[in-house]
């Protein structure tokens, strides 16, 4: 990879399996700059469920939901610009994030708590506030995924979302943010693998002239660096194929093409640019759109390599993270509830774990048991998913029974989207009323237990505010 970013690559991305410690990232991103120092370092850090630097602990703020549901735009300035130095120390230049989506449809299996909300207008005033402060900090924002991701039930990892709103419901409900995200001058912007029949019933947005060049460019007047979702997503790679995809997308008006997962290889980047190449001979990518895209690469890793010069100075942001995560708790009491907080004694908790998507790193700890295990030693805990609840008797060996005489707190994540979740929750609040529910992902319309709590998210600081309200810490 060095000889080739010797040659000329002109940017990276950072995964997880890269990154260790701040040290070691600050390290990684100065050898690679010594081979280009214009070379631009990109990584996928929603300082949320969706965290790079963090994987290993969790991070260290509570993500995008629980910002939008504290309402303060200021506080997420501050939080986005915290993390903007964190990425500029690690010599990070280009952001993967926000997510400008609004999370429309509560069944999102892949936007969920990624998003600010499900209401525009606060989705828009936070995804401005999160650019200028992660940009104020050194470090370029991209809002993602235009035209808006929020409104379906298919993960584009591995199929073709569909999203059959008309052109003004569209424009009313998804644009907004992205149009605020323009307007506080976003640097860059992440194209979405979904067919919007709207603007154009053949080509998925990554790959449309219409929806690339004609809304985002023409309608909202982007002129930044256009990049694309991982291009071996199954949206568009099922479809067409990495080479494919990657050539169709620039034609389109993307400048920057991602490559991500198990396929950023050597043999990837080349086989790509081959494509490239041989498209432009055989007539199916114009060569002036490929020197465009190109152009607008290298003005952008020109424009980066300053940063550092020019971001605000400042101590920075302490934590802010925590706070926001303690902010963003909500408890709610049904008038016949029982329950009382601080919890009597040490707790017992089960948390019932689904299977992630695949932006977010697996390995990646969350939930409660730990943060409450932290403030009282004597906690005891199972984690539960779906295969672990294949007999009958499950819940009341591993749930049931060792919360005999003591407090019982049942963790879910994203409840709503797993009928398995639900149903083992219902089972166990039917049988344990005084039981306490923490919700980690995107709450339910209904109320699950006399008491419940929603952290709107499932980063370490949601799991230490959560462990604080339930056991008295603050």
């Amino acid at each position: 990879m060095l000889r080739r970013i010797a040659d000329g690559l002109s940017s990276v991305v950072l995964f997880g399996r890269n990154i260790q410690t701040p040290e070691q990232v600050a390290a990684l991103t100065a050898s690679l700059r010594a081979e280009n120092p214009d070379l631009v370092i990109a990584v996928d850090e929603e300082a949320g469920d969706v965290t790079r630097l963090e994987r290993h602990t969790g991070s260290s703020r509570p993500g995008n939901l629980a910002l939008g549901t504290v309402d303060d735009p200021e506080l997420t300035f501050q939080v986005a610009h915290g993390l903007g130095r964190d990425l500029r120390t690690a010599g990070i230049s280009l952001n993967y994030a926000p997510s400008a989506d609004v999370n429309s449809n509560p069944l999102n299996p892949v936007i969920g708590v990624r998003s600010f909300g499900a209401h525009t207008a606060t989705v828009a005033r936070h995804t401005a506030a999160w650019i200028q402060g992660l940009q104020s900090a050194g470090v370029a924002a991209c809002a993602k995924h235009f035209p808006g991701h929020g409104d379906t039930t298919v993960d584009s990892h591995h199929g073709l979302p569909r999203l059959d709103a008309d052109a003004e419901t569209i424009a009313r409900v998804a644009l907004p943010p992205f149009r605020a995200a323009v307007e506080a001058g976003v640097r860059s912007v992440m194209t979405a693998h979904m067919l919007i029949p709207a603007y154009d019933d053949t080509l998925p947005a990554t790959l449309s002239p219409r929806i690339v060049g004609g809304l985002l460019r023409g309608e909202l007047g982007f002129t930044g660096l256009v990049v694309t979702d991982a291009i071996e997503m199954g949206a568009v790679s099922d479809l067409y194929g990495i080479t494919g995809a990657t050539v169709k997308a620039v034609a389109a008006g993307a400048d920057a093409v991602c490559v991500g997962g198990e396929n950023a290889e050597e043999a990837t980047t080349a086989a790509l640019a081959e494509a490239l190449a041989r498209a432009v001979q055989d007539g199916d990518l114009p060569e002036e759109r490929l020197a465009e895209a190109s152009g607008r690469v290298t003005e952008f890793a020109r424009w980066s390599r300053n940063l550092p010069q020019e971001a605000s100075q400042g101590d920075g942001d302490g934590d802010t993270g925590l706070a926001a995560a303690r902010r963003a708790v909500r408890v709610h009491r049904r008038p016949d509830a029982r329950t009382a907080l601080p919890l009597a004694g040490a707790p017992h908790v089960v948390e019932l774990a689904p299977t992630t998507h695949l932006a977010i790193d697996g390995g990646t700890p969350w939930g409660m048991a730990d943060p409450l295990r932290a403030l009282r030693p004597d906690t005891t805990s199972v984690r539960l998913g779906e295969s672990d609840l294949a007999h009958a008797d499950a819940l009341d060996r591993a749930a049931l029974a060792p919360a005999e005489g003591r407090a019982l707190v049942v963790v879910v994540r994203d409840a709503a989207r797993h009928s398995w979740m639900e149903r083992a929750l219902d089972g166990l609040v039917r049988r344990r009323p005084d039981a306490v529910v923490v919700e980690m992902g995107v709450p339910s319309d209904t109320a699950p237990a006399a008491v419940h709590l929603n952290t709107h998210g499932a980063t370490r600081v949601c799991g230490i505010a959560a462990a604080e309200v339930l056991l008295g810490a603050v």
